[in-house]
């Protein structure tokens, strides 16, 4: 399926992360195949080792995966614009971490995530029983603070699946919170990672939801398309929902190159 010319996809994994499948230079093909002008490749950043370690590169690959989307560009070049970036996470007490990673290279476009409240992977597949013994109310206050949190933290170009908790289904009572997160986006003047990998899971929706892509678009904070590629047919997944969820919002897409903006 070709797309509409010029755009890209934002979000996509390598398998250094442990739980993604394919070379780099196959989900580039698949972007070309569907007729994307480009993508950025935001593996899951390396971490503090106590933390998330299955689920995530090593600090000591960090080179090898920039080595690896260099040589993926410097084959595309001319037939598709390939980027480097990274998806970051937000977890209190690891800013100091985050940002001396961040530092040592010249990345294009930063996600900050938020995959953890406390101890408690709640996107993990492995974990969801813990949703029976949580208070959804409470969940979603502790998971939108977070948010806050990263949006405050002045590291990351945008917030990653804003409503990430209704994964598995289990939505928000009401979306208060999350609103309040919402108004400290725009207060930092971040984008929003529309990420259509929602589409695939449980809850049968892209993140945001179609509520939150209104409410975004009304505080005019833009949006990064991303598939959440974890293997090359997933490139692209999606998009022209996307597209048409977004117009119906009023919602602007944005892609980064060089950490900075561009409509």
């Amino acid at each position: 399926m070709t797309l509409p010319s010029l755009l890209f996809d934002s979000h996509m994994h390598t398998p250094l992360c442990g739980h993604a499948n394919g070379h780099p230079r196959e989900y580039a093909q698949a972007a070309l195949d569907a007729g994307l002008a480009g993508i950025c490749f935001t593996d899951h950043m390396p971490m503090p080792a106590w933390y998330d370690a299955p689920w995530r590169m090593r600090l000591d690959q960090l080179a090898e995966y920039v080595d690896t989307v260099r040589e993926v560009q410097a084959e595309y070049a001319g037939r598709l614009e390939v980027r480097l970036g990274l998806e970051a996470d937000f977890h209190p007490g690891t800013e100091r971490f985050v940002e001396r990673v961040l530092n040592m290279c010249a990345w294009d476009y930063v996600i900050g995530s938020v995959h953890y409240i406390g101890a408690w992977g709640f996107d993990n597949p492995e974990f969801v029983a813990e949703y029976a013994d949580r208070d959804s109310g409470e969940l979603y206050g502790q998971y939108a603070a977070l948010v806050e949190g990263a949006a405050a933290c002045g590291l990351f170009d945008s917030i990653g699946h804003l409503d990430l908790p209704k994964k598995f289904g289990h939505r928000a009572p009401d979306e208060s919170a999350l609103l309040r997160a919402l108004d400290k986006v725009a207060e930092h003047d971040l984008a929003l990672d529309f990420n259509t990998a929602g589409w695939r899971k449980p809850v049968a929706e892209a993140y945001p939801s179609p509520e939150l892509t209104r409410a975004a678009a009304a505080r005019n904070v833009p949006f990064v398309l991303g598939s959440d590629a974890h293997k090359p047919e997933e490139v692209g997944f999606r998009f022209r929902e996307a597209l048409a969820q977004l117009g119906e919002a009023g919602g602007r897409v944005v892609t980064f190159t060089g950490r900075e903006r561009r409509e």
